[in-house]
């Protein structure tokens, strides 16, 4: 298959035929003959929308007889009819792609150049493509006489997350988009733990709004799934209290500035009481016991 092609924001996807190019009757059709008789329509697109008008209302009369057995044998029919007006899949235009990668794009339309126009299902491509991990949503439009516009809607990467020694690039809203690769996308938060996935973008918000814990932020880790830790690029643990994260941050970003406290050599501060802080120093280890001086040896020498 060919690769696709970039053109101002869209690009082409490359698609294969789906069988050799036939030969254009020398006869023309009979309904470009009534055409010409009567001067009017005579572009292609015009002989076709009057096709389709006329092909939908006996479609419509016959459906309305009988529902039920005449819905697969219309819809063949309707895609037959199109392709002998030349109503064929001849391009294939994606906008809005940055990450999805374009062989899954390919798989999940699963169309080939000559394919009818008609028979192509929008719901179901869209559908299919909104299962790939990247797509958030999916707009699918059928353009006359033969082109398929694709327009993507893709997920931001946000953060990435580890969690039982594995890592993933995840969205704000946990959605997992890719496993490998991860440093293609720059340096992104790390969230740890069980639930974090799901949780981190609210706080993320509030501690980007304290630029000086901000800077300092190696990590979010989730506790027990119920409470949160900050890690310091300097080692020290802030330990947050479940449910009033706002509050707790507020104040490191007041006591930072009033004593630089995010600069101290601390092993954690503790937030998790609503009437104290607790502030654990980092144990000193303690100098090396200095090692006993050792008496230089006599040496004698016995006189003969």
């Amino acid at each position: 298959m060919a690769a696709s092609t970039a053109t101002r924001g869209r690009e082409r996807l490359g698609i294969a035929s789906s069988a050799p190019k036939r030969r254009e009757p020398d006869r023309p059709s009979r309904i470009r003959i009534w055409l010409r008789r009567r001067r009017v329509l005579l572009r292609p697109a015009g002989v076709a929308m009057l096709g389709l008008l006329v092909v939908g209302g006996i479609g419509y009369a016959i459906w309305r007889a009988n529902p039920a057995g005449m819905a697969r044998r219309w819809t063949e029919g309707y895609a037959s009819f199109g392709s002998g007006l030349g109503l064929t899949i001849q391009e294939v235009a994606i906008e809005g792609r940055r990450n999805t990668p374009i062989e899954f794009i390919r798989s999940a339309l699963g169309v080939n150049r000559g394919d009818p126009l008609l028979g192509f299902s929008l719901d179901g491509a869209r559908e299919r493509l909104e299962t790939i991990a990247w797509v958030q949503r999916a707009h699918v439009e059928r353009h006359l006489p033969g082109r398929i516009v694709i327009r993507l809607e893709e997920r931001q990467p946000f953060a990435i997350w580890q969690h039982q020694g594995r890592f993933a690039i995840i969205d704000r809203e946990g959605k997992t988009v890719a496993t490998d690769g991860l440093d293609q996308f720059g340096p992104l938060p790390l969230v740890v733990g069980a639930g974090a996935d799901r949780h981190a973008a609210p706080l993320y918000d509030l501690i980007a709004r304290q630029p000086e814990l901000a800077e300092r932020t190696q990590a979010l880790v989730r506790i027990n799934d119920r409470r949160w830790n900050l890690r310091l690029h300097s080692g020290t643990d802030i330990l947050l209290p479940e449910g009033a994260e706002r509050a707790a941050i507020e104040r490191i970003g007041e006591l930072h500035r009033e004593a630089r406290l995010l600069d101290r050599p601390l092993a954690a501060i503790d937030m998790r009481m609503p009437d104290r802080l607790v502030l654990r120093t980092t144990p000193q280890r303690p100098d090396p016991p200095a090692e006993p001086q050792r008496p230089n040896p006599t040496i004698r020498r016995d006189r003969g």
